[in-house]
């Protein structure tokens, strides 16, 4: 039986439609899904727990690792499938994964990942120009993060204990396997909600940049084990995406821009110790039809 886990903060605006599809792509009975509340000061328990067969947990202190590891103590089976709780699965997606776990050559991966289908639904220009050379980045063809769905065998689920006490969780996963171990899967995708203003974008890599390095400089130390945790491959925005596509050199002034700023606000913040959790709430607004003014 396959099982998943999702960590939840606050997602009552977004909780639902993730159960819905997931719960839609699998007869009953054959799905475990726990939804693991954690620090929540909304209803994300309660809408949970309208959907007929999970289980939820709700734990008193907000915290993702602690989550999912919460979630993974009470999980039954595998394969083994991470969602955050604002992506959505196309169609197909769970048991497309599922198959390709259990793939029929001699040699199936042990990780995998959908596809990302970017909702760019009334986002403004400059967001948009972000994604257009964002969403053209190999490193994305070939690694885990970046979805908000991984799914793992049993053999891969076996690589490690426990989650870190870090919010790099995609990327902590990612350096576990080795290429040739993991594989982004045809037909399947997440449907990932992106920042509705350019300031919530900007938010939004801040945090994600911090948590790489937090991982980065842990790995360093050893306090965590990985094959690899992937370092930036800072001209591919260029190499790989601008110079092929030239048509795309006013989205990559966007995209450069966007990302210097970002990384100027982590790096003051990881000064000042500032920046709490950091995460987007635009792009988990109840309505994705249209976004507010750009900020």
């Amino acid at each position: 039986m396959t099982s998943v886990v999702i960590a939840a903060y606050n997602e009552e605006a977004v909780i639902g439609r993730c159960l819905d599809a997931l719960l839609a792509d699998a007869p009953r009975g054959t799905l475990d899904v726990t939804v693991v509340a954690n620090g929540c000061t909304d209803a994300t328990a309660a809408v949970a727990r309208e959907r007929a067969g999970v289980r939820v947990l709700d734990l008193p202190v907000a915290g993702k690792a602690a989550a999912l590891n919460a979630g993974d103590a009470v999980a039954v089976g595998f394969p083994r499938v991470y969602l955050d709780a604002d992506v959505v699965l196309s169609p197909g997606a769970l048991p497309a994964l599922v198959a390709a776990l259990d793939g029929p050559d001699g040699d199936p991966p042990l990780a995998v990942v959908p596809g990302r289908a970017l909702d760019l639904r009334g986002r403004p220009a400059i967001v948009r120009a972000y994604y257009a050379i964002n969403s053209r980045l190999p490193a994305f063809r070939h690694s885990l993060f970046g979805r908000g769905a991984i799914a793992l065998s049993a053999a891969g689920r076996a690589r490690f204990d426990a989650f870190p006490a870090m919010t790099a969780d995609d990327l902590y996963l990612d350096g576990l396997f080795a290429p040739h171990e993991k594989r982004e899967v045809a037909g399947a995708s997440a449907r990932v909600a992106t920042p509705r203003r350019t300031g919530d974008l900007v938010r939004r890599l801040a945090r994600v940049r911090a948590g790489n390095t937090a991982l980065r400089a842990a790995a360093a130390r050893g306090a965590v084990t990985t094959v690899a945790v992937r370092r930036p491959a800072r001209s591919s925005w260029l190499r790989d995406v601008v110079l092929p596509r030239p048509w795309l050199a006013p989205a990559a002034a966007c995209y450069v821009g966007v990302t210097l700023v970002a990384a100027l606000r982590a790096r003051r913040e990881r000064r000042t110790g500032g920046g709490g959790w950091g995460r987007d709430e635009s792009s988990r607004e109840p309505t994705l039809a249209s976004a507010e003014s750009d900020g």
